[in-house]
């Protein structure tokens, strides 16, 4: 299972994000205060993309119906998603964030 590059750390903010495609599949990486989480970028209620919704703690809201993802675990927390969305394991090696590109 490699580890695949993203970004420099650096270059995402916190509050802000970052997309990578593994296997197919967006994914995507936030900062919630120097630490990185990564998720399908997929609300599993209608498959919109998460990134560009708003950040709140380690939470981010989908921008289509307002449905909330946990970014550490993946859990739906609120309606109108009842699913979870994959998480992947992050790191930071001399300064690149990096995604493993397995799913947890």
């Amino acid at each position: 299972m490699p580890w695949l590059p993203v970004a420099p750390a650096d270059s995402i903010p916190p509050g802000d994000y970052a997309q990578i495609e593994i296997d197919g599949t967006l994914v995507a990486v936030f900062n919630v205060a120097g630490n990185f989480y990564a998720i399908d970028d997929v609300c599993t209620h209608d498959g919109g993309e998460l990134a560009g919704g708003a950040v709140e703690g380690d939470v981010v809201i989908c921008p289509r119906h307002g449905a909330r993802f946990c970014l550490r675990t993946g859990a739906a927390l609120t309606p109108p998603a009842y699913e979870p969305v994959r998480t992947y394991q992050t790191r930071v090696v001399d300064g690149i964030v990096q995604v493993l590109s397995e799913a947890d």
